[in-house]
């Protein structure tokens, strides 16, 4: 096998510009929706480029942006021995990541898909709870991001757990 620790540094970056890509739309997408867009008598004007990007980043781009960690992550284990996988900290930051992606994909991603396309919003009912599953799901880009930031300190401080 070839010595890739020449690598690791491109490997590294790599690997966090990939994560960075797959939860950008968690993040940003929530804050994206306005509560005009459903006020009566509004006609909302369509989704902007950005949206639409970060839209198709979430329904396609998901699924070779994981596979592409998933590489980037084994690579880096490659290089570094598989004792980095006894580290408390990892272990941590691995259950921690899996656990915000299934909230960003099985939870986040459908609500989101229904808020920004508008469907069925007829009466003020609607508009009301319309309005309460935008603001439920910047609570959740909220944790989303807390979730990251927490792996983000543990993978660049790699504490001392137990």
């Amino acid at each position: 096998m070839p010595d890739l620790s020449s690598l690791f540094p491109y490997i590294l970056a790599t690997h966090i510009g990939l994560a960075i890509a797959l939860f950008v739309p968690s993040l940003l997408l929530p804050f994206t929706l306005r509560n005009r867009s459903v006020s009566r008598g509004f006609d909302a004007p369509p989704s902007g480029r950005l949206v639409r990007l970060m839209l198709a980043m979430q329904a396609r781009g998901g699924i070779v942006i994981g596979a592409g960690l998933v590489l980037t992550g084994l690579a880096m284990v490659a290089v570094l021995g598989t004792r980095i996988l006894e580290q408390p900290w990892l272990m941590v930051s691995l259950a921690m990541y899996a656990a915000t992606a299934v909230v960003a994909f099985a939870i986040q991603r459908p609500t989101l898909r229904g808020l920004v396309r508008r469907d069925g919003i007829e009466t003020d009912e609607d508009r009301e709870a319309w309005r309460a599953k935008a603001r439920g799901q910047r609570y959740v880009a909220y944790a989303i991001t807390t979730a990251v930031g927490l792996i983000a300190f543990l993978m660049s401080t790699k504490p001392v757990l137990w």
